[in-house]
């Protein structure tokens, strides 16, 4: 009886394995099938028209840019967020209300973080419509993510990493940036690499703090689209969904790529201590 139930459960996880797997690929197939005609050099790289769609290149920067921007700011304030509250603040109940406070903004809905960012970041400091404006909106949206993840990473650093080097007679600050950070740089990468995602597949928040603009953006104040609004407007407005599935195609790459590259960086700089 024991044999078949353990029989059971292992073969339950292979199905579930299986069936993660096979939705992955339907997805994926559905939108490159629907979309892959399209691409093109001159789809990719060329400006966009009204008449006729043209290229998407706009608002492939446009997407860099609030990936770069987004990135810049919420990953150092993350990492030294949760450095404090695994590794200095004391814990109790001050640090019980702001572990409560990360994991409820990670459930909030992106149009809630999209009205604030509209009221607040385009309005009250009246950056209008524009790149900076989305991109500090999507800082909050991921900022959880990256103090979460990079406080699960330093939990796995172990105890001994820390007792060796304090033993040697390092400062803490010392151990923290020569010993622990360089031990959890896989872990706070995995987070990054969340937030990535997080940050191409929002469109709500964007809509609201970025705009529609479908040209070339001038500076971070200019007002424009990404991949995934305007994926969403030639949806709503055309009901293109052959165009909408060859641009879901450009971003799976342009995540697919920035995933790559991170675990390429972390794998390199595992090697290299």
């Amino acid at each position: 009886m024991r044999k078949f139930k353990d029989n059971f459960l292992y073969g339950l996880l292979w199905f579930s394995a299986l069936l993660t797997v096979a939705i992955l690929v339907i997805i994926v197939g559905y939108i490159i099938y629907k979309g892959y005609r399209l691409i093109s050099f001159d789809f990719i790289f060329g400006d966009y028209s009204p008449i006729g769609g043209g290229g998407i290149w706009p608002m492939v920067v446009t997407t860099l840019y609030t990936i770069f921007i987004s990135l810049l700011i919420a990953t150092p304030i993350g990492i030294l967020a949760a450095v404090y509250l695994q590794e200095y603040a004391k814990q109790g109940r001050m640090v019980r209300i702001i572990r409560f406070a990360t994991e409820s903004l990670t459930g909030i809905p992106s149009i809630i973080y999209g009205l604030f960012g509209a009221v607040f970041f385009v309005t009250t400091l009246k950056f209008g419509m524009s790149i900076i404006a989305a991109s500090l909106t999507l800082t909050i949206i991921v900022l959880p993510v990256v103090i979460r993840t990079t406080e699960e990473a330093l939990k796995t650093v172990p105890k001994s990493y820390r007792e060796g080097s304090l033993a040697l007679g390092t400062t803490k600050l010392q151990t923290l940036y020569k010993v622990i950070l360089p031990s959890a740089i896989p872990g706070i990468l995995s987070g990054i690499i969340l937030s990535i995602g997080r940050i191409v597949g929002e469109s709500a928040a964007i809509f609201l703090t970025a705009g529609t603009v479908a040209a070339m953006p001038e500076s971070i104040f200019s007002s424009a689209r990404t991949l995934s609004v305007h994926s969403y407007l030639v949806t709503q407005e055309a009901g293109d969904i052959e165009l909408a599935s060859a641009v879901g195609i450009v971003l799976i790459v342009i995540i697919l790529f920035l995933n790559f590259s991170a675990t390429f960086i972390s794998k390199k700089f595992n090697k290299s201590r």
